[in-house]
């Protein structure tokens, strides 16, 4: 069988299937809104924010006009919509004037008027936007401690939103009396929309209060205007019951949940039964890791709980708790300590990605593994429980030539986990 021949152009076609459930023209084109007396601007933040610009306005039907921004190289070029680049995961200057930039389009609109909100993940690192009394470094500070935190995203944008004067439903409030559609991509584990991207036109129901108990849970060292900051009533960010918000609406318009269900039908189309263990697994990155490789020694080697061949799918997003200055990103840690688990077990091949084409701090969107990848880096005379005590898989899979490259996707439902079990 070809799948067998060939496991892992087999799981980069499923790979392939969940990012093209997510593309923007698909499912944008789903979920216009109707076209508005007055003007209609659009404003987005994101890694898939200059795609989802480009699909828009290939499928607006009427003029427009407004500004995106994404990760530096993650540009596209759009006609009637400026895409703009700054940086990712930690904040810079060109992200601080994007937000400046999106914060006037909205401004000085009627009631007439539309704002159409592009929204997906990796919107919070590029939209700076410290309060009074702040600075760009102390927001840098802030993101800098909660990646190196190990914190799960939910409490991470808790405290990313209540430090911004755009993040937590701002932007939308900045836009009244116009009304606000936000088409959401979601890269967070149980689709919340108000946390993608720290929600920037999306009100929720997280308080100051909420962003002090993360500092204080995962013990983050943060500069003191920050905690001044967020002792005062000024912190808060507007509610869902605010009155600027009644006419707007939020559209989920692509999750990890439906690239999963894809990735699956394309494989029983193959001939290969799938399972999906779950669209919203959370946790370290090495644990979850260790907990796949049981269930997958078990499949190989008792038949049970599920019978082979079969390959187990899974989505989410995992954290990575920095021990060590190495290179890697939370799938390629997942990878090698699943490695680790499967040592000696034949027959598992195993794919996890971000399916936005970014991992971590290189330019690979995650790596291959299988039940020879700890062999081969023993004859190497490299030691893997060593790469993951300094949070350096990247090199690992690096030396092999097991790192996955595909670029850029223009979307991002979160990780992309696949284990086939032959």
């Amino acid at each position: 069988m070809a799948v067998t021949a060939n496991p892992r152009a087999f799981l980069e076609t499923l790979f392939t299937a969940a990012v093209a459930a997510a593309d923007p023209v698909r499912v944008i084109g789903a979920n216009l809104p109707k076209r508005p007396k007055g003007r209609t601007v659009v404003v987005g933040a994101g890694k898939g924010a200059a795609q989802m610009a480009r699909a828009f306005e290939r499928l607006w039907e009427g003029p427009l006009s407004g500004a995106v921004v994404t990760r530096y190289g993650f540009g596209v070029r759009c006609e009637r919509v400026e895409v703009l680049e700054a940086a990712h995961p930690l904040p810079d200057e060109n992200g601080l004037m994007a937000s400046r930039r999106l914060l006037t389009e909205v401004g000085g609109l009627t009631e007439d008027d539309l704002v159409v909100a592009l929204i997906c993940g990796g919107g919070s690192a590029l939209l700076p936007s410290p309060p009074p009394g702040l600075s760009l470094a102390d927001e840098i500070a802030v993101n800098r401690a909660l990646l190196a935190s190990g914190a799960p995203i939910r409490a991470m944008n808790a405290l990313r939103k209540h430090v911004s004067m755009i993040k937590g439903g701002r932007l939308a409030a900045a836009a009244h009396p116009a009304r606000v559609v936000s088409l959401v991509v979601s890269d967070i584990p149980g689709d919340d929309p108000a946390l993608v991207a720290s929600g920037p036109t999306i009100a929720d129901h997280s308080s100051r209060f909420d962003a002090v108990n993360t500092i204080e849970r995962y013990r983050l060292s943060l500069p003191e205007n920050v905690l001044r900051w967020l002792a005062s009533k000024a912190a808060d960010a507007p509610k869902p019951s605010d009155p600027r918000f009644l006419r707007n609406e939020v559209r989920l318009i692509a999750s990890a949940g439906v690239s999963l269900e894809a990735a699956a039908a394309k494989a029983r189309a193959a001939g290969i039964e799938a399972l999906i263990l779950s669209d919203s697994i959370e946790g370290e990155s090495r644990d979850v890791g260790l907990v796949h490789a049981a269930i997958a020694r078990e499949v190989a080697t008792q038949g049970r709980p599920f019978q082979k061949p079969v390959v187990l799918l899974s989505g989410g997003e995992t954290t990575v708790t920095v021990r060590g200055a190495g290179k890697g990103g939370r799938n390629s840690e997942f990878l090698l300590s699943l490695a680790r688990g499967i040592d000696g077990v034949q027959g598992i091949s195993a794919l996890a990605a971000d399916t936005d084409g970014i991992d971590g701090s290189e330019d690979n969107a995650g790596a291959f593994a299988d039940d020879n990848t700890i062999p081969r880096l023993l004859e190497r005379g490299i030691d893997a429980a060593e790469l993951l005590d300094r949070n350096d898989s990247w090199s690992a899979f690096d030396l092999l030539g097991d790192l996955f490259t595909p670029g850029p996707t223009g979307t991002n439902v979160n990780d992309f986990r696949a284990i086939l079990i032959r």
